[in-house]
Formats: C-alpha cells, structure tokens, sequence
C-alpha cells in the first residue's frame, strides 16, 4: 500500500494534529555532539560493527565493501506516543544503481544484533523502516529507487532481500535520499494504533506522505537503533540525529474505554494484515532465455540418443561374436 503525496509545511503539520503538545525526550534522541557515545557507562546509546563517531555525524558504514554498523538505545521505549525525527545522508563515489545497501531505523524487542537485514538481525520482532538504495527484484524498473518502506516482524516473518521486502511491506514511497543536495529526514508518528511515515528530500521544508498504517499494535519496552550494511556494492550511510518527541494526545471517553478493555499487547501485531499482503511472481522467461533453453535440451536429448544408438550397436556385435 503506498501512500498517496501530499505536502504539509514542517511548522503547520503539528498544529493540523490531534494532540495538544510534544516533549523532546533527551534520554531517547541522539544528538551532536554526541558526547561520550558508546564509550562512557554513562551514555544512552551503544555503538556496534563499523559504526563511528565524527563531530557532525554518526558514520554506521564507510564507503567500502561489506561493511555492517549500528547504534541502539540502551533505555527501552515506554511513552505510548510519540513522533521521530530522523536526520540521515547517504552518500557515495558509485553510479545510479552501483551503489548500496541501504541503512533502517528500528524499534525492536532485541538489540545489538548482526544480520542480514541491513545490518541487522532477519525475523526480528518490532517496527523496521528500510531506506533501500539498490533494486534486486526491480529489473523492469517498475518502482524507484531509493525506496523508503515499512515492516512489522513477529518473530517469525522474514524480510526477502530477492524481492526488496515486498511481500511482508505494510507501506512506501520512492524518495530520492542518495547523494541529496539537501537535509533528508524521516518522520515516523505512533499515536493511537496509527503509523504515520513522512519524508523530507527536496530541500522545501515540507512533509511528504510516505505511508500510513492504521491498526498496528506495538508492545512498549522496544528499543530504537539505525543501521546499515554494504555488499559487493557500497555507501556511506550517516546518521546526523534522531529526535524522539512525546506527545500529549486527545482521546474520548470512548477510546479512552476502549483502550482499558483491550489485551495487552505482547507481540506486535497488524489489523487486517491480509490488506497488505503482496503476491510476487516469479520474474517470466523471455523469448530468447526461451529459444536457447529449448535448443539446449534438443541438443542434449540427441546427444543421449547418439551415445544411446552407439552403445546398442556394441552390445548387438558383442552378442553376435559369442555365437562364433
């Protein structure tokens, strides 16, 4: 499901939202200058893999081949609304289409962990937004890259790098964040059951619909991190700062009850997942891949036919010598 483009000035967007004020949560949001980060016992946030720290940015991967970094908070999430802002750059010498992975923000149950999805652990369990530079199953160019999408894992869903994380995306949106001319940002909104994913790219200091989610139940106690990874193809992929905001909400007297009578949720989870759900199909045969693949296994069944006839031959000269 991707999200239809609107556009909203950064200051007004706060002002046309059903809450009544935010609250920058400082032992949630890394900052510059970025003191003490993943050294000192102090320090609300851990470094991992590649990650290092500069005085303008958090560099997760350099501009090499396989590469994985991160930083994860080390205080897990308990405000039940909220809004990130995320300030990122990714960067590199490669070509349009030569150049990856890609890095993703995460609020998960685990953290610290090495893995396959943009450096971090597949079947994860939480809330992933991958910003995803390089096209795998997109050879008819059919969706723009870079592309920004979201993900709910439970444990046991799996993110397909073969097919770009389509069939387990809840929502996305093409948004040119590689080698930018201007700030690129995310903003990721969580406030009643409700995810809301907005980006920033053109330099207009206006919001664009990136995806929106309704009915995602998430457990609190998560983590926030951001990471990344290079392949045979590589980026820098920096983390400038990520804001994380409390917000005062409005609830009737009806969700208000709605919210005391409803389960406690301990695995996150999706409403009407099935509305979601993406069929992918198997990329079809071309005419030419068509034409050799039946030339071959021509001219292999009558290379078996020839070995097979002159074997024959043999054993029939063979049989009739024995009766001399």
């Amino acid at each position: 499901m991707v999200a239809t483009v609107t556009k909203t000035n950064l200051d007004g967007f706060r002002n046309e939202q059903d809450f009544i004020e935010d609250f920058l949560k400082r032992e949630y949001s890394l900052v510059k200058p970025y003191r003490g980060l993943g050294l000192s016992s102090s320090s609300q946030w851990d470094l991992m893999g590649t990650a290092m720290v500069t005085p303008d940015y958090v560099r997760l991967t350099p501009d090499l081949q396989s590469r994985q970094g991160a930083v994860w908070s080390r205080i897990p999430l308990s405000v039940p609304d909220w809004e990130l802002q995320v300030h990122f750059k990714i960067h590199g010498q490669g070509k349009k289409n030569l150049n990856g992975d890609g890095m993703a923000i995460w609020l998960t149950k685990d953290r610290m962990q090495n893995g396959p999805v943009f450096g971090n652990m597949n079947q994860f369990t939480g809330l992933g937004i991958f910003i995803d530079t390089y096209p795998n199953a997109d050879k008819n160019l059919d969706r723009l890259f870079p592309f920004v999408s979201v993900m709910l894992g439970n444990g046991s869903l799996s993110y397909d790098h073969d097919y770009d994380g389509r069939t387990t995306e809840l929502g996305g949106c093409a948004a040119m964040t590689r080698n930018a001319v201007y700030d690129t940002l995310l903003l990721v909104r969580y406030s009643k059951n409700r995810l809301t994913l907005m980006v920033d790219v053109d330099g207009k200091q206006e919001w664009k619909d990136c995806a929106d989610v309704t009915g995602l139940r998430l457990p609190s106690g998560y983590f926030f991190g951001a990471s990344s990874a290079t392949g045979d193809l590589s980026d820098n992929h920096d983390l400038i700062a990520m804001k994380l905001y409390q917000l005062t909400v409005e609830r009737t007297p009806e969700e208000e009850e709605a919210e005391e009578e409803e389960e406690e949720v301990t695995i996150p989870r999706v409403d009407n997942m099935e509305q979601f759900q993406v069929e992918v199909q198997e990329e079809e045969m071309s005419g030419v891949q068509f034409f050799f693949t039946l030339l071959f296994s021509v001219l292999g069944l009558g290379v078996l036919a020839v070995v097979g006839l002159s074997v024959y031959g043999r054993w029939k000269e063979n049989k009739r010598k024995r009766f001399y």
